[in-house]
């Protein structure tokens, strides 16, 4: 049995504690009156989709799927939820309810790792009215997150090609949301994490050095390195910025590193934490190379992110490993994806959420999501179809209908796949490390235009035009009633 870490440890799944509580006081509230109504029962669809992409970036990768089933798999109100509950104000019968309940829906999704795009459904959830609404909160919670970090992570592997990237940013992370932020980071690219807990929940590999303190405790620079390679010997990477860099730091670890050559080993590498990372790592692969030790790795730390690399390894800096932050652990700079949770049918009929602008306006119905692939295997277009529709020769601009693509000669595959149906997950048969491969394996798969850093281009994503018509005369039929 592992240790009790609030909701996130009781058991194997994540989020079993408590699960119940882990939402909005605004769902157990129309929960409440769905119950009070007679209409907890009914069925219901509901999907999730993004509207921007973060980072001015071209793509998203989903993760979080795993974590979100968990929570479905654990999701009960315990005795004492129901008397907490009791105090906010709910009724007996509607609290007996919750006591009984148990999640049996259905939850299509792409698999981890997947690259996804805004308008598209992304997750398609199928249930009870009931059931369906109030997992709302933990769905967005978990997918919009760790979603935004696999994305980040995926765009510093992009630009770190083959470069050792390790995430480092638990220390700056939002509370326990670094946990779920170390998992997504190496979906998205990362091999490694200097979080333990991550690690050993998740089965991820470990990855860390040493910082300024260790050196500071020492009564010198050298006695530091030295009992720092003493007690480990094996992957020893010595922190050389503490005092400075060029004049002391790295002049110790090659004495350090050729005392270990004495012993029959080798030092793994040198961290750079600070000042110019470009002319330092230059200045001292030049100093290593020149001992003699070319098999001593340089890594680089200090608020990285997909920009400061590229412009790192452009300069031509003979950098071997990333440890990636701040940056990443948080979402920097846009620190959110914004994924909304919208009803689509109910008892069997669409529904649409009206806005001012076309872009705002949901799809209805029960829908499916067609992957355009050309001739060479590449991503070419997404079209979101009515569930019931088996050919789709053209798909129509969401928002410009002027617009169009025929998608005559492009193979398809579909992108919703069954991940639970009812109240029973599927068996994923992949491990992080294979949702990470699918991730590296589908941004290949997607052309270059799309992955660049500034102005991308944007993936193409339609309707059908019976799915578009349908929401064109639902929106016209609802402004005549207004």
């Amino acid at each position: 049995m592992r240790p009790r870490f609030g909701i996130m440890s009781r058991g194997d799944r994540m989020f079993e504690a408590h699960a119940g509580l882990y939402t909005d006081l605004y769902e157990l509230t129309m929960a409440q009156a769905y119950f009070l109504d007679g209409a907890s029962e009914e069925p219901a669809v509901f999907d999730y989709s993004f509207r921007t992409l973060p980072f001015g970036g071209g793509f998203v990768v989903f993760a979080g799927l795993s974590d979100f089933l968990d929570y479905l798999e654990g999701l009960r109100f315990l005795p004492g939820d129901l008397e907490y509950l009791g105090k906010q104000g709910f009724g007996p019968r509607f609290l007996e309810y919750l006591g009984r309940f148990r999640f049996q829906g259905t939850v299509l999704a792409p698999r981890e790792g997947e690259v996804v795009f805004p308008v598209e459904p992304v997750v398609r959830v199928e249930g009870r009215l009931f059931e369906t609404q109030i997992i709302e909160t933990a769905l967005l919670n978990i997918l919009n997150f760790e979603s935004l970090i696999a994305t980040k992570a995926a765009r510093i592997r992009l630009v770190a090609g083959d470069k050792a990237v390790s995430e480092f940013g638990f220390r700056r992370a939002h509370g326990p949301g670094g946990i779920l932020a170390s998992r997504a980071a190496v979906i998205g690219g990362c091999e490694t994490t200097s979080n333990v807990y991550a690690a050993w929940r998740y089965g991820l590999e470990t990855s860390g050095t040493m910082a300024h303190s260790y050196v500071e405790s020492r009564a010198g620079e050298l006695e530091a390195f030295r009992t720092f390679a003493a007690a480990h010997p094996e992957g020893c990477i010595l922190l050389v910025d503490t005092y400075d860099t060029l004049r002391s730091g790295l002049p110790n670890a090659i004495q350090v590193a050729r005392e270990m050559e004495g012993l029959g080993r080798r030092l793994f590498g040198v961290r750079l934490d600070s000042g110019d990372l470009a002319f330092l790592a230059k200045e001292v692969r030049r100093r290593l190379d020149a001992a003699g030790l070319h098999y001593v790795r340089i890594a680089a730390s200090n608020l990285l992110d997909e920009h400061i690399i590229k412009s790192l390894l452009e300069q031509g800096a003979p950098i071997d490993f990333f440890g990636v932050g701040t940056h990443l652990a948080v979402g920097a700079p846009d620190g959110f994806l914004d994924g909304v949770y919208k009803l689509a049918e109910v008892r069997g009929k669409p529904r649409l959420k009206l806005s001012d602008t076309l872009a705002k306006t949901t799809l209805p119905g029960r829908k499916r999501v067609l992957r355009c692939l050309d001739a060479d295997g590449l991503f070419r277009a997404d079209a979101v179809a009515l569930e019931d529709e088996k050919d789709v020769p053209l798909m129509v601009h969401p928002h410009e209908p002027g617009q169009s693509l025929a998608l005559s000669g492009f193979r398809t595959e579909e992108i919703l796949v069954p991940a639970m149906e009812g109240g029973k997950r599927r068996p994923e048969g992949r491990s992080i490390s294979g949702h990470a491969a699918w991730a590296r394996r589908r941004l290949e798969s997607l052309p270059a235009e799309h992955k660049r850093f500034e102005f991308p281009h944007m993936y193409k994503v339609g309707l059908s035009r019976r799915l578009a018509g349908l929401r064109d005369g639902m929106a016209a039929e609802l402004r005549k009633e207004e």
